[in-house]
């Protein structure tokens, strides 16, 4: 029996903490950073519910993947999990699976008629009712779906008061604005996440307050579009600059930073924020998509490329250092050979220190999955390994400039890398792994690296003590 949901975040009720034995969770995110912060929040929420996170799925009560469906690939990749997990529900009916997030969102009863094993299909909306989800389960047994838009003008993240199940760490992510309205043509976002939505300033300020007193250092400022922040429905209505400005006075914070920017709403203030405020961070991340007007324009981007140059070079003006990344699609329905080429000249010129390469795959709903495909498999295929190949080459010369130099580096965490100790993150959001100071440096402290080399987007070096 299939139950189609409608039920209102705003009427869940608070689970009470109050278990000897716990159960357990085990959480798989595909996609974006907005992904990676609904899943944390999935684990609070379940937390005050008598769950505790394991990384063992063959030890867990409850499994929930979180799901992308911005690319093709990222689909494949969930259900090729969801394929895996079958046999664990197969050898455990008690066992609990649930789909989250955008796919959730994109495909609703679709996923339980294509996975009949899985308990609950929900959109990303509906991350606050986890617990709800979980008990519905519990007490019926029957498998529902539950998507659809929270219709309320602003965007809330209800604060539980308990400790957190874990402190952050020295980096943390805070959803400031959900949603986005620009509705470019190859993109499912303004379907699966809906219309823009803003947290209240003071929301936003207690959070992050709230992270910095148990121990973060960084917070990175999240959204589909971070620059319209604060556009519409706030009471105490205050733009994205502004907000920085604000975030930058709270005690404790050393280091701040945002993600994602679009070029059309990125404005002459922000620039100025990057130049006044030491603890922004020199890394933007810009995506252009393509270097051609034409393209752009059956992209619907709504700027040429042009206009993005010239904001790139007031930037750069401005901030000398700054360090650019970028999303770049390549074979897009009738993109030719000398459009593909304007890409490459814009890479070239901008000189990103990454990127985000993709070849288009429709996306079903969108306005351009109408569209005739026109560009053949093995020229997308083609022109991808073009972008990649160029962008490894350029990477490589921005890593080099690094060599010699002595970087700031925020410790994260242990290092993977045979013979480092360390690892954490320069300014310019560059990988750091890091030999020496393990007597004397720790996860969150700030260290000062001398770089020897490069490899990929990660620089190498020696902690300077």
């Amino acid at each position: 029996m299939l139950v189609v949901v409608e039920m209102s975040v705003a009427k869940i009720a608070r689970f009470p903490y109050s278990f000897c034995i716990m159960k357990q969770v085990y959480l798989n995110t595909f996609g974006c950073q907005m992904n990676v912060a609904d899943t944390d929040r999935m684990e609070l929420v379940l937390f005050h519910s008598g769950y505790q996170r394991t990384l063992e799925k063959e030890d867990a009560d409850l499994i929930l993947v979180n799901t992308c469906s911005i690319r093709e690939k990222a689909e494949q990749k969930t259900f090729s999990l969801f394929g895996g997990l079958r046999s664990l529900k197969v050898s455990n009916p008690d066992l609990i699976l649930g789909l989250t997030g955008c796919l959730g969102q994109q495909e609703g009863e679709q996923l339980l008629k294509r996975m009949p094993y899985l308990d609950f299909v929900m959109g990303p909306d509906q991350v606050e009712g986890i617990a709800q989800a979980v008990d519905r389960v519990r007490s019926t047994g029957e498998p529902f779906v539950w998507t659809g838009f929270d219709h309320g003008k602003v965007y809330s993240i209800p604060e539980l008061s308990d400790d957190l199940p874990r402190a952050p760490g020295p980096s943390a992510f805070v959803n400031i604005i959900k949603g986005c309205d620009k509705f470019c043509t190859f993109c499912v976002v303004p379907f699966t996440r809906g219309r823009e939505k803003s947290r209240e300033p003071e929301e936003l300020f207690g959070e992050i307050r709230h992270l910095v007193n148990r121990g973060a250092k960084e917070i990175i400022l999240l959204g589909q579009n971070v620059n319209s922040y604060g556009k519409r429905g706030l009471k105490n209505a205050m733009p994205f600059h502004e907000l920085l400005y604000r975030v930058a006075e709270i005690p404790g914070l050393q280091r701040l930073r945002f993600t994602t920017s679009h070029p059309n709403d990125f404005t002459r203030e922000t620039i100025r924020a990057y130049r006044d405020l030491d603890m922004l961070m020199n890394h933007l991340h810009l995506p252009v998509q393509s270097g051609n007007n034409r393209v752009l324009k059956a992209m619907r981007r709504d700027h040429t490329i042009e206009e993005y140059l010239d904001l790139l070079a007031e930037l750069k003006s401005a901030v000398p250092d700054i360090s650019l990344s970028t999303d770049i699609i390549v074979g897009f329905p009738g993109e030719t050979d000398e459009d593909f080429e304007d890409t490459l000249k814009v890479m070239e010129e901008v000189g990103y220190s990454s990127s985000f390469m993709f070849a288009y795959s429709p996306r079903p709903g969108t306005p351009a999955s109408e569209l005739p495909d026109s560009v053949p498999d093995e020229t997308k295929k083609r022109r991808l390994q073009e972008t990649i190949s160029l962008q490894s080459r350029r990477t490589e010369q921005r890593g080099q400039s690094f060599v010699g130099k002595n970087v700031a580096v925020l410790i994260e965490g242990k290092s993977s890398k045979p013979g480092y100790i360390f690892k954490g993150r320069n300014p310019q959001y560059w990988n750091v792994n890091i030999r020496g100071g393990e007597s004397l440096l720790r996860a969150g402290a700030t260290a000062h690296v001398q770089v020897e080399q490069v490899s990929g987007h990660s620089l190498n070096g020696r902690a300077i003590l």
